[in-house]
């Protein structure tokens, strides 16, 4: 395993400095030793990592997640802070006791070797299928020499090495990545594969699930975990303990806490009796068989120096608790956010207090208690950033401070760095710091303004950190943004609630026709399968009022719209049709290009199946997969990619 490791890293690091770098570090000689050398071992062990450069994976663009139910709910466990409790717990039978990383549960399914499918916990019942992203993660095998069915559990998570590699090339520290968890969590997540693997995440196995044809584990736990590494899996680390260790062993996880780069919130213990711990069964909430352990969280006393406000794109008044510095979990802190108005007044925070404060997970800094409470601390009556009126909202039971001035600055720059966003008008390079100066210097009022930046060279070529090049690059990035698409405009436009997935379902009703867009009512929106009320008024209350159509008219002179590749609403043979794809394809090289052709007829592609749902695709239509099954349940049918190949080319469904 580890000769393996080590080749497939030199290589890929070796093609990276090649292909993205333009500098070699060995010769095409050496590069050609090693890949055949790495040939031979994946053939001789069956392991083939991600990344390796014999089985190289192309990367996937996703417009959506997939849901999946698990056939086995992923439970969340009980807990305890007392070490002694794991010994009563475990009584006189043999335990596991290992880290509890703190990522992303995932579930991974084999089948005849190859990595089929990843799934995310979500909500223990129903996750997301991420199956393109796993593909991407660093340490994980997509071939493995067990060629039954498998599923096994993990946890992704992104190193707290390669978390501060990441944040060190964000220069922007507003932008900065808050902790690994949240990073791996999006990265996990994300629509566009190449970025996940951007990202460096990593996999490590906890449990086995199920394997079929089952080898012989000596209904051991431990001969599980060790089976899984045989697969090329890395595991969690973990110690076999007894009632009588188990304490020591929690010691010596709590002394390795700070020097280990995996994120970890506590221990995990479960029974390595297979079949005892199965006969213990699960309650509604928790399995049986396993228990966590999260360590007491370290506390320090403290005075609070102030309360500061932070207005926020939505008009949320953030209030932050600064204090006297002080060391925690190995690192110093000296601000942790309060939330809102009702925990700030439940505190009775004041000027001078002695407060107590402690990282939750030992990752996010929060107040604990305040010993003093004086409550001298009162929110504002001003914004801090535009000095409009600050208002307080009782938002169920929960109070909160808002700016109320429509022309405040934060609102501004937040509104603005969501327009110039990724997924919205994509304005490469236009950075929260540059906007807050081009605002400041009255270059930008309106968005409309981004496109007319020429008309301020010579002032912007002179501020700070700019000059001719990055004036140059940011023209061209707003020129290259000038032509774009219905749906980045109406998702640039910040609407409440009105998301990517949201502008598009909604542009797509509307034929992509942006007067159908602006002017659609209550009832066109709710009757958009995915548009419930909440967003539907939103939507509607925006384009109600008069300054936001003259402002958007305004961004329209600055833009044109590119050509729709797909049919407008009604315009296809498919038009009114939900379809569902599963299963591997032949036909079309990936999901994405299926489901482009799909919409491109006017169909519709989701990611269950349900009444709704007209046809699953599906090659193997006789298998006995979860949507296989729910289709024959609900009388779905089920058509193969020869079958919507036949409809493509004629250009008409069967009678």
């Amino acid at each position: 395993m580890e000769k393996l490791k080590n080749l497939t890293e030199q290589l890929k690091e070796a093609a990276r400095a090649y292909y993205d770098e333009d500098r070699e570090i060995m010769s095409n000689l050496e590069y050609d030793r090693l890949y055949d050398e790495l040939a031979a071992l994946e053939k001789e062990s069956g392991i083939v990592l991600a990344g390796s450069p014999t089985s190289r994976v192309g990367y996937e663009v996703l417009s959506e997640l997939p849901k999946e139910a698990h056939a086995v709910p992923l439970l969340s466990l009980d807990k305890t802070k007392d070490a002694a409790a794991l010994r009563d717990w475990l009584g006189d039978k043999k335990g596991l006791l290992s880290w509890k990383l703190d990522g992303l549960t995932i579930a991974l399914t084999y089948s005849g070797g190859s990595l089929v499918k990843a799934v995310t916990r979500g909500n223990g019942q129903i996750g997301e299928v991420v199956t393109a992203g796993a593909r991407t993660f660093g340490n994980l095998p997509l071939q493995i020499p067990f060629h039954g069915d498998l599923t096994l559990r993990g946890e992704a998570v992104i190193r707290y090495s390669d978390f501060e590699t990441i944040n060190a090339g964000i220069e922007d520290v507003s932008l900065k990545y808050k902790n690994p968890r949240n990073l791996c969590s999006g990265s996990v997540r994300q629509l566009n594969s190449r970025e996940t693997a951007e990202r460096r995440v990593r996999f490590y196995a906890f449990s086995l699930a199920e394997a079929s044809p089952a080898p012989d584990f000596r209904n051991s736990r431990e001969a599980q975990l060790k089976f899984l590494a045989s697969q090329g899996f890395q595991t969690v680390e973990f110690f076999a303990v007894t009632g009588e260790d188990a304490e020591e062993r929690v010691r010596w996880f709590s002394e390795h806490v700070e020097g280990n780069d995996l994120p970890s919130d506590g221990l995990v213990l479960l029974y390595d009796d297979i079949a005892y711990g199965a006969s213990l069964g699960k309650t509604s909430k928790f399995p049986r068989d396993s228990i966590a352990f999260k360590w007491e969280d370290e506390q320090r006393e403290t005075m609070l120096l102030d309360i500061e406000w932070n207005t926020s794109r939505t008009g949320l008044i953030n209030p932050v608790a600064i204090f006297e510095p002080v060391e925690l979990e190995g690192t110093t802190v000296s601000r942790a956010s309060v939330h809102n108005i009702s925990i700030m007044e439940e505190l009775q925070l004041g000027k001078g207090d002695r407060i107590t404060v402690y990282k939750a997970n030992m990752i996010i800094p929060q107040l604990a208690e305040n010993l003093t409470r004086s409550g001298t601390f009162a929110p504002p009556e001003t914004c801090p950033v535009c000095g409009g009126d600050a208002v307080i909202r009782d938002e169920s039971g929960v109070r909160f401070l808002y700016c109320a001035g429509d022309a405040c600055l934060a609102k501004q720059i937040k509104s603005f760095t969501h327009f110039v966003g990724r997924d919205a008008m994509n304005i490469d390079g236009l950075s929260e710091a540059t906007l807050e100066k081009l605002i400041a210097a009255g270059f930008v009022r309106e968005a409309a303004d981004i496109f007319r930046l020429d008309r301020h060279q010579a002032e912007i070529v002179e501020m700070e950190g700019m000059g001719k090049r990055s004036y140059a690059k940011l023209i061209a990035a707003a020129d290259k943004a000038r032509t774009t698409t219905q749906t980045r405009l109406l998702y640039s436009l910040g609407i409440p609630g009105v998301g990517h997935s949201a502008s598009k379902l909604v542009c797509r009703a509307c034929g992509n026709d942006w007067e159908r867009v602006q002017n659609a009512d209550r009832e066109t929106l709710t009757a958009i399968d995915g548009v419930g009320e909440v967003i539907a008024e939103a939507f509607v209350n925006y384009f109600a009022k008069t300054d936001n159509r003259d402002a958007v008219a305004r961004i329209l002179a600055e833009i044109h719209f590119e050509e729709q590749q797909e049919s407008p609403a009604g315009g296809g043979i498919l038009d009114g049709l939900t379809f569902v794809i599963t299963g591997s394809l032949e036909h079309y090289p990936n999901r994405n290009a299926l489901k482009d052709s799909i919409e491109a007829m006017g169909g519709k592609v989701t990611g269950s199946v349900t009444s709704n749902t007209n046809y699953l695709i599906n090659n193997d239509r006789l298998s006995a997969s979860a949507k296989n099954k729910k289709a024959r349940e609900l009388g779905v049918a089920v058509i193969d990619e020869a079958q919507f190949s036949a409809w493509a080319e004629t250009g008409e469904l069967p009678a």
